[in-house]
């Protein structure tokens, strides 16, 4: 399997199409043709002439679904399984729009789920990376306090780092940080050496090639409006329904991982819309070339535990520019990459949900400081320059924004873990599909890791790989 998946990287092309299962190109058709023994044709499976039928339909071709989908296929390999995703390409939202670091593990709250899953992930996203050859930079990260108030707070945030295994994790002062980052001032700062940075969007395309010589099958431009019950005795209990004319799936197991849709899949098969969706969008500067040799690696701040984001930091990228900041500003459609991108129902929707309510009064300071931020480049300059002093307005320019999927519960609280739903009844709507309603950051780095937890949970709530 390994020397399978080493030679689809070499012919990647990253091409899909609406045609389930056509090859990106003839290296990709020959391995499938190898397989056939093995696999159901892709082309015979999901043509338009032929029925579309599968053990598995995974609903969402973001790095989560992709992962997801790749896993449970290598695992069982005679499954019909495809990956159904609204978009012209996989990743073309919160996996295709986000910094681009390999975390490390070191916020997240000792023994939980979330801490596990990303230094496992860590660890597989490196030995995923080099098996498939994809360009990613070991660049490190310094958590950076200027301040002794900063310093109790790096602190602490060592310790736990500590508890949660992180590699090589180390205190260092200003001198040492002058060694790592020339630029950057401050009293003391966390490093970590084996943070990194990579194109998240292609590591997803990656993950669909590898799905697809496994034998799978990617449908795009197939947006769900409607799963239905197929009627009874059927082998192929769900139906899902596209938005355009004549798009029908059928299947007996489904797994929805939909990100910025979560919760409108959810609540598709009878679940409750709480956890709710709120978009908030993130929007980046950029670092000028003439100061880009000012940043050579990840530079972050410490956290501050009043708020629920990072704050602005230094990150550069694979094709050498550095990106600036997020901030996290509401946005106002749940696709919303700029102001002038709207949509009044979907912003009347999370304006009105209890949750969201309770969280904009919990955070009204925060939240009025971070739309003036995104009206004013000199603001954010500002909080950067308390890093690279060096830096002024005239060295930014307006970047790329991403938006970031934020669950919220009624009273307003953040969802930090993660959430899966089915509907209530006894029919198979119900009993066959699976919603992942939450998977929180970072779940590019953790990718594989969650992979494996979701293929042992389909395996366990579907009895895939059991003798019936």
């Amino acid at each position: 399997m390994v020397k399978l998946l080493k030679a689809a990287n070499v012919a990647l092309a990253l091409r899909f199409t609406p045609v389930a299962g056509t090859a990106s190109n003839a290296t990709l058709q020959t391995l499938d043709k190898q397989r056939r023994w093995q696999h159901r044709s892709a082309a015979g499976s999901g043509s338009g002439s032929g029925k579309r039928q599968y053990d598995l339909v995974v609903v969402g071709g973001g790095i989560v679904g992709a992962a997801s989908a790749r896993e449970i296929l290598l695992r069982h390999p005679a499954l019909k399984v495809a990956i159904l995703e609204k978009e012209p390409r996989l990743a073309m939202h919160q996996s295709g729009h986000n910094s681009g670091v390999i975390h490390a593990g070191i916020y997240y709250k000792p023994g939980t789920l979330k801490a596990r899953l990303c230094v496992e992930g860590l660890h597989l996203a490196y030995k995923y990376l080099d098996e498939h050859q994809i360009p990613y930079k070991k660049c490190g990260k310094l958590i950076v306090a200027t301040d002794a108030k900063e310093v109790k707070l790096l602190e602490d945030l060592h310790q736990r780092g500590i508890k949660n295994n992180v590699p090589d994790l180390r205190m260092i002062d200003g001198d040492q940080i002058k060694e790592i980052e020339p630029y950057c001032q401050g009293v003391k700062a966390l490093h970590s050496p084996h943070t990194g940075i990579v194109d998240w969007g292609l590591v997803t395309q990656h993950y669909g090639e590898d799905f697809k010589c496994a034998g799978g099958d990617i449908y795009l431009d197939f947006k769900v409006s409607k799963f239905s019950e197929t009627p009874e005795g059927t082998d192929y209990p769900v139906t899902i329904h596209g938005a355009k004319p004549g798009q029908t799936v059928s299947t007996k197991n489904v797994l929805t991982c939909g990100g910025l849709q979560s919760d409108l899949l959810a609540e598709l098969t009878g679940c409750p819309r709480s956890p709710r969706i709120v978009p908030f969008r993130g929007e980046y500067l950029l670092l000028s070339k003439q100061k880009q040799h000012m940043v050579r690696g990840n530079i972050y701040p410490v956290p501050d535990p009043r708020f629920p984001f990072l704050g602005v930091h230094f990150t550069p990228r694979m094709d050498g520019s550095i990106w600036l900041g997020p901030n996290a500003v509401l946005a106002l459609k749940r696709e919303g990459y700029t102001w002038g991108d709207i949509n009044l129902f979907e912003l009347f929707d999370a304006l009105r949900y209890p949750g969201f309510l309770k969280m904009a009064s919990k955070y009204i300071g925060f939240g009025f400081s971070e739309m003036a931020k995104s009206a004013f480049i000199n603001l954010q300059v500002k909080a950067l320059q308390k890093y690279i002093p060096d830096i002024n307005e005239y060295d930014i320019e307006r970047g790329p924004a991403g938006v970031r999927a934020q669950a919220l519960d009624l009273q307003g609280n953040l969802v930090d873990d993660f959430v899966f739903d089915r509907g209530e009844g006894s029919g198979p709507l119900a009993k066959r599909v699976l919603h992942c309603r939450n998977a929180p950051s970072p779940g590019a780095t953790s990718s594989l890791a969650i992979a494996k937890m979701i293929a042992d949970k389909i395996e366990t709530e579907f009895a895939i790989g059991k003798a019936k």
